[in-house]
């Protein structure tokens, strides 16, 4: 294995063809700056990278341009009910049921998998009933699906906000400030009240692009400046907004991801789950309902990356019990972002919660 995600990425036998967009070693720095201090002035950005702030903010602008990178923001995992739906298709309606996932706002990814089902969905609701409803109605009374399992999201030990490119060194990332390491947030069983109406404005018009200046917040809410900056401090402050640089990571190299269900003893849950989350390779941990405690996803440089990494589970986590792996085949949809077979943006979907 390589000592870094990076390495991986920029090796030539990792990229994935049929594409001429491409990263360079400074397109993935950038990036993991941007994952490091999301809104950052370009100055800092600049800085920390060693170059003209103009020159990295123009290369970001490429990226987001050709749907390589973007920054994006949505609500906080405290303030949601989440489950994780498999689903099962019926034979020749695939294409129609995951046409049909991929338009539900409330339905915020979804992934093809090679398994015991067909596709592997995060899914939203303002309380348990709701959620409930919604699998069993809106995704289950879908013409074309067979069978349907929810588990539920209990505690997110971490998730794509805090995964790193690791293209900077620690010292230049560290010059960034922003967040500091993935902590331990549990979802919510039910939205004890909605977030305002000018806080899902401002929530909304930074999941489409979460660079956007005051100014241009204010405009688009229907508020002053100083109203924007005030609120979405708060938002920050208080943890209720989640803001993230996404990548088109089979263009980095990252060609390989993996959803693992597992097992540990109750007592080393939070223990394994944390450690888990600082795990270089690790998309997202979260503890979950049902007979398999933990669902882990990672990104890998390709099928041969997969062994050396379970062995390092093993030999770092010995209670650890892997119980089933999948293979996702593509990701249509990550975080309400609609994506090409390359992983690149190439539109969205306004998250909502399901009616009723």
């Amino acid at each position: 294995m390589p000592e870094s995600i990076f390495e991986a990425a920029v090796s030539p036998d990792s990229r994935t063809g049929g594409s001429d967009a491409a990263f360079s070693e400074l397109d993935l720095a950038l990036v993991d700056a941007l994952q490091a201090a999301p809104r950052a002035p370009w100055t800092r950005i600049g800085q920390a990278l060693g170059v003209n702030p103009t020159t990295a903010a123009r290369r970001f602008e490429r990226l987001r341009a050709e749907g390589l990178a973007w920054v994006t923001a949505y609500d906080a995992a405290k303030t949601a009910t989440v489950g994780y739906v498999e689903v099962r298709c019926r034979p020749r309606a695939f294409d129609r049921v995951n046409s049909a996932l991929t338009a539900l706002p409330w339905v915020f990814s979804v992934d093809e998998t090679a398994g015991d089902f067909d596709l592997f969905l995060s899914v939203a609701a303002p309380d348990l009933p709701s959620l409930g409803r919604a699998v069993h109605t809106g995704i289950g009374g879908l013409r074309g699906v067979r069978s349907t399992r929810t588990r539920l999201g209990m505690t997110l030990y971490g998730e794509g906000r805090d995964w790193r490119m690791r293209a900077m060194n620690p010292a230049e990332r560290a010059g960034l400030g922003g967040a500091g390491a993935a902590q331990p947030r549990p979802y919510s069983t039910h939205l004890h009240a909605r977030p305002s109406r000018e806080d899902q404005a401002l929530v909304a018009a930074l999941g489409a692009d979460g660079r956007l200046g005051y100014g241009e917040l204010g405009a688009l809410t229907g508020m002053s400046e100083h109203t924007a900056r005030r609120r979405l401090q708060r938002l920050i402050r208080d943890g209720d907004i989640t803001l993230r640089c996404d990548l088109a990571h089979l263009l980095a190299g990252l060609s390989t991801m993996v959803i693992y269900r597992a097992s540990v003893p109750h007592a080393l849950l939070e223990q394994t789950g944390n450690a888990l989350a600082r795990h270089e390779q690790v998309r997202m941990c979260v503890s979950v309902s049902g007979p398999h405690n933990l669902l882990v996803s990672v990104w890998l440089p390709g099928f041969g990356a997969v062994d050396p990494f379970e062995a390092q589970l093993a030999e770092r986590f010995p209670a650890l019990e892997v119980r089933d792996r999948t293979v996702v085949l593509r990701s249509p949809k990550r975080m309400g972002w609609l994506l090409d077979e390359h992983g690149r943006a190439t539109g969205r979907v306004a998250p909502g919660l399901p009616a009723g």
